[in-house]
């Protein structure tokens, strides 16, 4: 079972966490910078998998990593996961993000938090991976923005109104509009 996901810069600012177990606040800020400590002084050409820190569990729990330009993908996991299945999906979350960011950047993972946690959700809800099959994932975060372009479309609904009622030129058609003789309209009353 996954049991955290980090990704942070080289200088150790995080820019997802996703925790499936409570941790308090103070504890993940932590979690996070002993991570940080533990994978950014391992050399590049040495294996992704080292054992949990201290405050995740210890040697129960595996971090296994990627070194993306300046973004670190860690995954803390428990002895259940593959180590490979884990790198294989790191992979595929980078690669999604990539395919949807165009070249997906640090800032992306800034700018875009609500969709880049779509993404995550469509691979892993609940500690327990769902999807590894990236045209799947493709497929529903397709889906997802056509619902987010029609909700647009009915929120931009009361804008269109008022711009339809300016349209009209009401005061013109006040105007414009043919009144009948008030005294001629009374004598054509018959009480």
């Amino acid at each position: 079972m996954i049991k955290a996901i980090l990704v942070f810069n080289n200088h150790g600012k995080p820019r997802l966490s996703k925790f499936y177990h409570y941790f308090s606040e103070d504890m993940q800020q932590q979690i996070v910078k002993e991570t940080f400590q533990l994978v950014s002084k391992r050399d590049d050409n040495v294996c992704n998998f080292l054992e949990g820190g201290s405050l995740i569990g210890g040697s129960d729990y595996k971090l296994i990593y990627r070194h993306y330009a300046t973004l670190y993908f860690v995954f803390c996991v428990d002895s259940s996961e593959s180590e490979l299945g884990i790198l294989d999906l790191i992979q595929v979350f980078v690669e999604t993000l990539d395919k949807c960011f165009e070249n997906v950047c640090e800032l992306d993972l800034i700018f875009h938090v609500d969709k880049v946690h779509y993404i995550l959700n469509e691979l892993v809800m609940g500690g327990m991976v769902l999807e590894t099959n990236m045209t799947e994932i493709l497929t529903r975060i397709d889906d997802q923005n056509k619902l987010e372009k029609q909700e647009a479309g009915i929120t931009a609904a009361p804008a269109r109104a008022v711009s339809a009622v300016k349209n009209m030129n009401i005061p013109q058609q006040i105007k414009d509009m043919k009144l009948p003789d008030i005294p001629q309209a009374i004598k054509d009353l018959k009480f």
